[in-house]
């Protein structure tokens, strides 16, 4: 018998109905060419340090660092009856076909449940790669199965990273626990490779602003006359006296100045530029973007669309949503006059368009070269019932039919058009812009092309030729103040995760994060972001993100290792060279257990900064915490054992007067 083993319950569906179809039952499917069944992405997870050894049940600092001497894995509790039917069909399996998402992750998630069972090395397994779950592309697949021996790099460099998180993460959540406890506060602190960093956008940008102080300036501008039109110029920055390094004028008086030098000279046109452009078709949605966009444009939560993407694509009317990808598989060329005509069948915004889709264009989103484990996010070709689908979800919906819909229109075209003036010595430009031919922008409304954007508006000009002539009709000093960075946003914030390359301490490890596309993963993200509010390190505040007190204290004092994202590029090269076999997974480890003792000794040299409210025990001075008893809630000394000082509770604070030193 053969035996596939998917990631998930949809993909080993998927992989049944390839294979014939069959009847679901206690956890499986039996088609005429094998049998399917699945795991819930990980059902297997990391011991726990009080799972090796009951005395890391306390957290203490005298135990640190834990670090098992033999990695051990335990069956996630609401996955143990699906485990035991896998363990079941493994048994009477003469060959094992392993279905998880062609990538790291997938790879391992698999493996670690056949390596459990101790089946890796005593039966023959097979690896299918499956990038859409539409039928004509599983069946594809089933007809190219490779060794799954093949790709044991892919699994190690999963494990290795698997197994630093945990050191990290383990280790330094508890011990920076320890210390903000020992400061006075009641939160226990998560520290991660990827929350930390995260973190630290949101601190360092609330701390910027804090300190930002707004810097006024002026920008001379005239109004010209033109026989064939009239348009306005700016003053174009030079070094000199009174300028600042950005190019800005801070003295009006000077501004001033230019302005009346350019209103008593002769205007002339210097330079005359104009260049026609393309803008290409946007491409499809990977999930980032969807939840990015759908931030700005409705104001959904990461979380809320990655739930709602997931209804649709359970409900079949959308690809995987979890994919990092933006491109299209060329094979799957042949269903866009069905998706389309699906597409403009509806009553949508978007089914206008779809009839006017010309399916003889080819644009740059179908290729193969950037499908990585998933392609882009798009509609599939079962028709929805809108009056079926919630707002979110026909929201949703709308936003990746109509990125669909705009590869069959041709690219926008443009003339750009720059022209510098010379008066009374001084430069001025002016800039416009003429679209010759909207193409797939016409899908787009303005507002939803400049979603979120601050935009200079543009303005039609003349016809001119150099050495032209032209007359100054007016002129007027603007005046600007510069604006402190914006607070971040779960959109934004999710955007700077995915460009985190953007944010890095050391410059030369910017190419590495960019080619992994950031940190976290399209999974995760929305997750970690929602771990860090509910840890109480960021707050919302309206739509914006700012850090609570804790969270400022920690970011004064973990080290910038773990606050930048550097720590995740360093780890991608490394997980690259165990992936092609230039690093074993023992050597990295090894790494990791040197990177770690050096973060504890650190750790133990801060202190973190008490909360403004602390309470002081009344004989030592160590912070009090108001802990939970058998009779209820009572004040201890964070000094304890040293002092064993405890005072009753009183409505949430502590009755001193009552404190006891036992």
């Amino acid at each position: 018998m053969r035996l596939f083993l998917a990631e998930k319950p949809s993909l080993g569906r998927a992989i049944a109905q390839g294979l014939g179809g069959g009847v679901e039952m206690d956890g499986c499917i039996r088609t005429k060419n094998g049998v399917v069944t699945w795991c819930f992405g990980h059902i297997l997870k990391q011991y726990e340090p009080e799972d090796y050894d009951a005395k890391y049940g306390k957290w203490r600092m005298e135990d640190l660092p834990i670090v098992p001497s033999v990695w051990k894995m335990k069956v996630k509790q609401d996955a143990k009856k699906q485990y035991g039917r896998i363990r079941e069909l493994v048994k009477e399996a003469d060959e094992i076909v392993h279905a998880g998402d062609p990538d790291r992750e997938g790879q391992l998630l698999v493996d670690e449940v056949l390596n459990d069972l101790g089946v890796l090395k005593k039966k023959p397994v097979q690896r299918i790669l499956l990038n859409a779950l539409d039928e004509k592309s599983v069946k594809e697949a089933l007809h190219h199965l490779q060794p799954n021996d093949k790709f044991i790099g892919m699994r190690n460099s999963a494990l290795a990273r698997s197994r630093a998180d945990w050191l990290i993460g383990m280790n330094l959540s508890r011990i920076y626990t320890i210390l903000a406890r020992m400061a006075g506060y009641d939160n226990s602190v998560s520290v991660g490779r990827v929350q930390t960093p995260t973190m630290g956008l949101v601190i360092r940008r609330e701390l910027a602003i804090r300190n930002f102080r707004p810097v006024q300036f002026f920008t001379p501008q005239i109004f010209l006359r033109h026989p064939n039109g009239n348009f306005s110029a700016k003053w174009k920055p030079h070094e000199g006296e009174g300028v600042d390094s950005d190019g800005r004028i801070l003295s009006k008086d000077y501004a001033e100045k230019i302005l009346r030098k350019a209103q008593d000279g002769v205007a002339r046109i210097e330079t005359v530029e104009q260049k026609k452009g393309i803008a290409q078709q946007r491409l499809p949605y990977s999930l980032s973007a969807l939840q990015i966009d759908a931030g700005k444009k409705f104001g959904y939560s990461p979380q809320d669309v990655l739930d709602t993407q997931q209804a649709l694509y359970e409900k079949k009317l959308a690809s995987y949503p979890r994919s990092d990808c933006d491109y299209l598989p060329e094979n799957q060329l042949g269903d866009k006059d069905a998706i389309l005509e699906m597409l403009s069948s509806l009553e949508a915004s978007f089914s206008d368009f779809a009839k006017r889709a010309d399916g003889a264009i080819r644009s740059r989103a179908w290729n193969d070269k950037k499908i990585s484990a998933h392609h882009a996010i798009i509609p599939t070709r079962v028709k929805p019932n809108f009056s079926e689908l919630s707002d979110r979800e026909k929201n949703l919906y709308t936003l990746i039919a109509k990125a669909y819909v705009a590869q069959f229109f041709p690219a926008q075209e443009f003339l750009t058009t720059h022209i510098s003036v010379s008066a009374g010595g001084e430069i001025f430009s002016a800039s416009g812009k003429v679209i010759l031919a909207q193409g797939w922008k016409a899908l787009y409304t303005e507002q939803e092309e400049s979603e979120g954007e601050e935009k200079e508006e543009e303005q039609k000009l003349p016809s001119v030729n150099q050495g032209d002539s032209v007359a100054i009709a007016d002129g007027q000093i603007l005046e600007g103040v510069t604006k402190p960075p914006a607070r971040f946003t779960p959109a934004t914030l999710l955007k700077a995760m995915k460009e985190i390359h953007k944010y890095v301490l050391d410059k030369e490890l910017a190419s590495s994060l960019k080619e992994c596309s950031g940190i976290g993963t399209e999974a995760t993200r929305a997750g970690i972001i929602e771990t860090i509010e509910r840890r109480g390190f960021i707050k919302r505040q309206g739509k914006n993100f700012v850090p609570d007190e804790l969270g400022i204290s920690l970011c004064r004092i973990l080290p910038e290792t773990l606050l930048y994202p550097d720590i995740t590029a360093r780890w991608e090269d490394a997980l690259d060279k165990i992936g092609n076999g230039a690093m074993s997974l023992s050597d990295f480890s090894a790494q990791q257990e040197k990177f770690l003792d050096a973060l504890l000794r650190g750790a133990k040299e801060t202190k973190i900064a008490p909360p403004a409210n602390i309470v002081r025990c009344p004989n030592c001075q160590s912070p009090m915490r108001r802990r939970k008893g058998k009779t209820g809630y009572f004040w201890g000394c964070t000094g304890y054992p040293n002092c064993k000082t405890t005072a009753p509770d009183n409505r949430g604070k502590p009755d001193l007067r009552k404190a006891k030193k036992m």
